[in-house]
């Protein structure tokens, strides 16, 4: 072949589109934002694009719920996961959103923020004056709300297999639309843990997860045990879920999206730096989980001479939550090491709530509550900004809040609506008692 011969017609075949194109080129490159907006356009992104990734977090608590608990109560797990998600949009749409960032509009400076509901920017920024240095209102609240609906997520799974679906579903509107994001604002929006305590909770190891965990445990204490869990003398009944591919499927689920809990928590992409910290927050992030998930194996294997599936899935989890206070300070071997804590707490802390016959069906508690704290607690290890009284401090204020108005809403309920099914329900299980469904109907006995 005369490759000479050829060599003219490449040349051309390679300049003939660009001449071709060259107008559409010049256009192209007249489209380049102003330098001020590529920050704005580049945060905007990172906020849409790991807020779907939290927003995946449901369909992991779903599949680990529908996993860990018995197959006559799947159903309602799966009906509820998708309840709470939609009226967690809702309630921080007309009110939770500016609770949590009043701006300076608090109601009680510092401590109450405005009561008004979410406005998104014009369409194409029409006659607008937004402030083109951050990210988008729309994609600012976006990510926010999936913080917010994780928060109920985790009250779900701990009160499983007992409690009515409509009262639970007014204790998440509470929740989500006033529980959380007022004592949310004393941190993320400027409220006084962060301006008198010097609160460090980067993506909310107390803030969101210990939320979760300290309105599950008031839950837990006022409805009570399942039937069947303890006897009189102690002894602990266990109620194996139906599903644990499920529950393994979830988890895994769970911790890609953490991914984008604590990346986006972030907050900025707009520079080289910025890029090479959420870079190192997802190094981190699964260091925790690896680390939570291994010790957890190895304390299975020891203490019961066989290893836990179950113990193994939690212990990812609460080394999540452990790294989630301070994912960007610790190094890797920090990381893992602060996981692994949270992993041991789990598989401690389990069989002392069984103890204390406070029944928590899928383990949220633990792993939520017990490991949110020490998460918080850890941060000073790795950040000297944090210091371990102010962060002892904004625990226990956080606690108190939530638990103390927790407990007053799930009382006022009981009293009320009634919160716990019939004991003849609960025997034939939720799915048929309150849906008249099945989640597995071939397998039905009637």
């Amino acid at each position: 072949m005369n490759f000479k011969a050829l060599t003219p017609i490449v040349i051309a075949t390679a300049v003939l589109p660009v001449a071709a194109f060259g107008q559409e080129a010049s256009v192209i490159a007249d489209l380049t934002p102003p330098m001020q907006e590529v920050g704005y356009i580049l945060n905007t992104f990172l906020f849409l694009v790991t807020g779907f990734m939290v927003f995946w977090m449901a369909a992991g608590f779903s599949m680990l719920e529908a996993g860990l608990v018995r197959s006559k109560n799947v159903t309602m797990q799966l009906m509820k996961n998708i309840a709470l998600f939609s009226l967690a949009a809702i309630l921080y749409y007309l009110v939770g959103y500016n609770l949590m960032y009043p701006g300076d509009a608090w109601t009680i400076p510092g401590v109450l923020g405005a009561f008004s509901t979410a406005v998104l920017e014009p369409v194409g920024l029409a006659d607008t004056t937004t402030d083109l240095t951050y990210a988008s209102v729309g994609s600012d609240f976006f990510f926010q709300l999936m913080f917010c609906a994780t928060t109920a997520s985790i009250v779900s799974g701990t009160l499983a297999e007992r409690i009515k679906l409509w009262p639970f579903l007014i204790f998440t509107a509470v929740l989500t639309g006033l529980i959380y994001p007022i004592q949310a604002s004393w941190k993320w929006g400027g409220g006084f843990l962060d301006a008198d305590f010097g609160f460090l909770d980067f993506a909310g190891s107390t803030v969101v997860h210990s939320v979760g965990g300290w309105a599950a445990l008031a839950g837990a204490l006022i409805l009570g045990p399942r039937l069947g869990k303890y006897d009189r003398s102690g002894r602990v009944t266990p109620l194996p879920g139906s599903n644990l591919t499920l529950a393994t499927l979830g988890t895994f689920i769970l911790w890609m999206g953490w991914f984008g809990f604590n990346g986006g928590s972030q907050l900025y992409m707009d520079t080289a730096a910025n890029v090479a910290d959420i870079s190192r927050i997802f190094a981190n992030t699964n260091a925790g989980a690896a680390g939570g998930a291994f010790i957890a194996l190895a304390l299975t294997q020891l203490l019961y001479k066989k290893p836990d599936l179950t113990m193994v899935l939690n212990g990812a989890l609460a080394g999540l939550v452990s790294i989630t206070a301070e994912p960007l300070t610790p190094s890797l071997g920090a990381a893992t090491l602060i996981g692994m804590v949270g992993g041991t707490i789990v598989v401690f802390a389990v069989p002392f709530l069984d103890r204390l016959q406070i029944d928590d069906v899928v383990g949220a508690i633990p792993v939520h509550l017990f490991a949110g704290i020490w998460g918080t607690l850890a941060v000073p290890l790795t950040n000297g900004n944090a210091t371990f009284l102010g962060q002892i401090a904004s625990i226990l204020v956080v606690g108190i809040f939530v638990f103390s108005v927790s407990a007053a809403v799930w009382l006022f309920l009981r009293s009320t609506l009634g919160l716990r099914v019939s004991e003849e329900d609960e025997i034939m299980g939720l799915d048929k008692a309150e849906l008249g469904m099945d989640a597995y109907p071939e397998f039905s006995n009637t």
